[in-house]
């Protein structure tokens, strides 16, 4: 989950769309996409009783079969240990009976999550037509993420809760804990329900090639949720947009913490102990920003919390950028950036200068302080005296996302959940006689 920008393209025909590599991985993926885009009539037209009986048996499976499922995640964390995979990274591969069991209460709220309407009136024309709008399914979307295999049902269930296919595509360190998540939960739910499995796909080779290959297929695939970091994800941005496929990418992340001058120091101690309880995050502790007037006092204070937690602060002079993020450094990611600002709207202004504008607390007492740094601030989401964790689909909106929107431009921005994973189509109705 960290930055998730949306990549407008227009819609390029098939004499100028560039072509995917005939390769093995494209090969497989294509042959994905194939198989999502036959099943996905059938899921279009389910009943929305039937996908949320999918939903909830898909959970119970995961209950049942966590022995199973867990031994596969156990394979994958030994393997990326012996390939020295730093602690970081390894928190957001491996699984436990208590995340799996998380996991399966996130699909049971989204199953009790009565949808909105599908269809509302806008107006009535002069000339009497009704103009209707509607959210019809997308037919068939891909996502391409990390070594993260909670991601592999967060995505297909907010897939299916917006009526579309899916082809999934992770990287070799999750492989076979997906395919188990597919294999044992996810697809005996979809057939138990008379939904084909076909409507989940996970693409079997983890390569690169793999990656391109599915934001290049605008005509099966239109739509690719891309969760990763760095210049990956930014290169499968700018071929999507080539190719005409419409791509939500999601890059950077990194949560900012100002103590203003008015902080209470229980406050300061609590915000950075509940903002680094997880270092493998994009919404953890990134970057501290300590006012300078106060700085005496706050800072020892900050100091101690972060020592507390086995954290090391990163002082200046900094030999990085302020905003570099920590979660993705492997080796280094026991580390927060630590620096002085003048006041709420000069902290803002470093924090969406410096970040991607993730998220952003300010910890204050003074409630004019406290508004101007919110005012100010123009990233995904700001708090006051409250952690950027709480950033995060079920947190927030009490469901689970395909990852987090923190684009300066229209689009869906924060948590993306199933209501964004839609299209908009307007209809137009003759006047009642």
């Amino acid at each position: 989950m960290t930055r998730l920008s949306t990549v407008n393209t227009t819609t390029t025909t098939a004499a100028t769309t560039p072509a995917v590599k005939d390769t093995t991985e494209a090969a497989a993926v294509r042959a994905a996409a194939h198989r999502a885009a036959a099943a996905a009539p059938v899921v279009r037209a389910a009943e929305g009783e039937a996908i949320d009986a999918v939903l909830r048996t898909t959970g119970v499976l995961l209950r049942e079969r966590s022995d199973d499922l867990l031994a596969a995640n156990a394979a994958d964390v030994a393997a990326a240990q012996r390939g020295g995979m730093g602690p970081g990274l390894l928190d957001r591969l491996r699984l436990s009976a208590e995340r799996l069991a998380d996991i399966a209460i996130q699909l049971e709220v989204l199953a009790d999550t009565a949808e909105p309407p599908r269809e509302r009136a806008v107006r009535t024309l002069p000339t009497g037509e009704r103009v209707l709008r509607r959210r019809i399914p997308v037919g068939v979307i891909g996502a391409v993420f990390e070594a993260r295999p909670n991601v592999t049902v967060d995505v297909a269930s907010q897939v299916l809760k917006a009526r579309s296919a899916a082809v999934l595509r992770t990287g070799s360190a999750a492989l076979s804990s997906a395919r188990a998540l597919v294999d044992l939960a996810i697809a005996p739910a979809l057939e138990r329900h008379g939904i084909p499995a076909a409507a989940i796909q996970l693409v079997p080779t983890p390569g690169h090639e793999g990656a391109e290959a599915l934001v290049g297929l605008p005509d099966l695939v239109p739509l690719v949720v891309v969760r990763g970091s760095g210049d990956v994800t930014r290169r499968l941005s700018a071929l999507g947009a080539a190719a005409g496929t419409r791509v939500l990418a999601h890059a950077d992340g990194g949560g900012v913490l100002y103590l203003d001058t008015s902080a209470d120091e229980a406050v300061v101690e609590r915000l950075v102990r509940e903002s680094t309880d997880r270092l493998g995050v994009c919404n953890r502790l990134n970057l501290l920003l300590v006012d300078r007037r106060a700085y005496q006092r706050l800072w020892p204070v900050a100091e101690r919390a972060l020592r507390q937690a086995g954290i090391t602060p990163s002082l200046p002079p900094h030999e990085h950028p302020l905003g570099h993020e920590w979660a993705l450094d492997a080796g280094g990611q026991a580390h927060v950036t630590v620096t002085s600002v003048d006041g709420p709207v000069d902290a803002a202004t470093v924090a969406v200068a410096e970040t991607s504008g993730l998220a952003a607390t300010v910890c204050a007492t003074d409630e004019a302080a406290a508004n101007a740094f919110i005012d100010t601030y123009t990233g995904t989401g700001v708090f006051w005296n409250t952690t950027t964790r709480l950033l995060d689909g079920y947190n927030l909106l009490g469901l689970p996302e395909t990852g987090i929107n923190v684009d300066r431009t229209p689009g869906p921005r924060g948590p993306v959940t199933y209501l964004d994973l839609s299209l908009r189509q307007f209809v137009i109705l003759p006047p009642v006689n």
